[in-house]
């Protein structure tokens, strides 16, 4: 003990001289470096080389308080609580990161569009609005700053190409609006080891007459949610079910269906990282403008594979998962496959990774292992090679020109020591929320792997393409975004048929086009409605939206997941 203590001394006298000699700037630099920046893609001194940068530029922002905003996700908290008070010791300017509902976000950021006051100095929000972005001229192009006023604060080795999700927040102008900071997808989830029980196999195989596995169609989806919830119905002495989902009519079940669940059945065209011309929500886009959403006007917001992904959403919802789903929020259904007795979940979102492989869950063995898988997303009948096959949620930095210029230059720094290779690699570990190839294809990803369940095979894959995010089709996403939740409940509800709220669905967005286009705020890219024509007429035509398919129910295909594994790798 006396002589740790001669030692912890020692250490204490020789970081005391050292201070001395440098700036306290770099000094807390080198703290943070040792003490949390441990894990990086760069050398210890090539991070030391990224934060002297930093210290340099910030010197005439030095003093200013800063305030930026994301929603409260595990990676934006690590943000808030850690990022935050690094960058602001080592250059000496406050930020304040504030944490609120996904929601409230878009709402801040679209009143300070509207009114042209600054509220925040740079919000993180999903690159779900860049189509929003792109047309109204409010938020300030990072590739415009970057070659602008912002060309001597933007670091030298920020390397845009490393960023797995710039395609999702570049316009069609060519132009990156937002900076990428955290994504993650919606994928199936499955338990594996259920999935590997000799009598579940045999029982699966005698009924349905293939292998019970990872589900490549939504066929074999249903079959696998019917066995579980209808034939297996308890294993050790517990309910289980085939299928979990949520119908609470909130807000988040808009979210259930923008973010992507027409693609997966295939509704839309083909075309990555969105259809084209017509995208995942139905909307047609000629040129650079969209025309419609309705059928009758070229879309296929209401076109029969809506409709059939509209209906599958309802029956396996009543028929497959837990009584108490129907009445449950996005928020509320996310943690119920941790309980143990969920099968498999067709929609199942990437952030929920660190929550459910806790020690201790009844999901996760006593080695701290997973018990449980995720894989690519199954396809509906009308998909086509070629299409995306589900979402991609991908928060991105992004700036309004109402924010004093030195203000967004400062917010512009922080927004750049977040994603720095410096601290990425420890933020992706902490939120499993991947942003860079970079960290992705790292050893330190690779030790991770087993405690996963498949995340960073996934993200190492090329299939990780054909995940996306709402694309620049939809003119104005806060706008027609809160018009979904409200006709989809309606059909899980049981108020209405999945044709008819589809028609008003489809009816409500081509209004707010139509405002816009009236409005002419949106410039050369705004929408322009064509004509309405006869379904038939749309329906004949190549592409989406498609005609009824005579059989919506294939064959179910399954793969086993070692094989899926392998296809992966080649």
């Amino acid at each position: 003990m006396m002589k740790l203590h001669k030692s912890v001394v020692a250490v204490g006298v020789a970081l005391a001289c050292f201070a001395a000699n440098v700036s306290a700037d770099e000094a807390a630099a080198k703290t943070w470096l040792e003490k949390e920046f441990t894990q990086s893609t760069l050398t210890p001194e090539q991070q030391l080389e990224e934060m002297r940068w930093f210290i340099k530029v910030a010197e005439s922002f030095k003093g200013m308080s800063i305030n930026v905003v994301s929603e409260t996700i595990a990676t934006h908290e690590y943000e808030s609580t850690v990022l935050a008070k690094a960058f602001t010791e080592i250059t000496g300017i406050n930020i304040t990161h504030d944490l609120i509902q996904e929601g409230d976000v878009v709402e801040k950021l679209q009143t300070q569009m509207q009114s042209g006051r600054n509220i925040y100095d740079a919000y993180i929000n999903d690159s779900d609005l860049i189509g929003t972005h792109f047309r109204y001229g409010k938020a300030v192009a990072i590739s415009d700053m970057m070659a602008g006023d912002a060309k001597d604060y933007t670091l030298p080795t920020l390397d845009l190409e490393d960023f797995i999700g710039l395609s999702f927040t570049t316009g069609p102008d060519g132009k990156v609006y937002q900076l990428p900071d955290q994504q993650f997808a919606n994928l199936y989830w499955f338990r594996a080891d259920w999935f590997e029980r000799d009598d579940l196999k045999a029982q699966f195989k005698q009924r349905y007459g293939y292998d019970l596995g990872v589900p490549v169609n939504w066929s074999a989806y249903e079959d696998i949610a019917e066995f579980f919830t209808k034939h297996v119905k308890t294993i050790d002495g517990e309910p289980v079910y085939g299928h979990m989902d949520y119908g609470k009519k909130d807000p988040s079940l808009g979210w259930r269906f923008t973010d992507a669940w027409f693609s997966m059945a295939g509704a839309g065209d083909a075309g990555i990282p969105n259809g084209v011309p017509v995208d995942e929500w139905g909307i047609r886009v000629e040129g650079c403008r969209p025309v419609g959403s309705s059928v009758t006007r070229g879309g296929a917001t209401n076109g029969p594979a809506a409709v059939y992904a509209t209906q599958k959403y309802v029956d396996w919802l009543r028929d497959y998962a837990p009584p108490e789903a129907q009445g449950m929020t996005f928020s509320e259904a996310g943690p119920v496959p941790s309980q143990g007795n969920i099968a498999q979940q067709i929609f199942w979102y990437t952030a929920f990774t660190a929550s459910m492989n806790k020690k201790g869950l009844p999901v996760v063995n006593e080695d701290g292992t997973p018990k449980w898988r995720m894989a690519p997303s199954p396809k509906g009948p009308y998909w086509q090679e070629g299409m995306k096959l589900g979402y991609q949620d991908a928060g991105a930095w992004t700036f309004l020109d109402s924010t004093p210029a030195k203000r967004r230059l400062a917010a512009w720094l922080y927004a750049q020591f977040t994603v720095s290779k410096t601290v990425s690699l420890k933020k992706t570990l902490v939120g499993l929320t991947p942003i860079r190839e970079s960290d992705i294809e790292s050893q330190a990803m690779t030790d991770a792997a087993p405690q996963l369940g498949g995340l960073v095979e996934f993200y190492r894959s090329p299939a990780r393409k054909q995940w996306t995010p709402t694309g620049t089709n939809v003119p104005d996403y806060p706008k027609l975004a809160q018009l979904w939740w409200k006709h989809i409940a309606e059909v899980a509800s049981g108020e209405t048929t999945a044709q008819k709220a589809l028609d008003n669905l489809a009816k409500d967005q081509d209004r707010v086009l139509q405002r816009l286009e009236r409005a002419k705020v949106q410039g050369e890219c705004g929408p322009k409605l064509n004509r309405p024509q006869s379904a038939e007429h749309w329906l004949n035509q190549p592409g989406a939206p498609k005609a009824k398919l005579a059989n919506e129910k294939p064959q179910g295909q399954t793969i086993a997941y070692d094989e899926l594994l392998k296809s992966w790798q080649n």
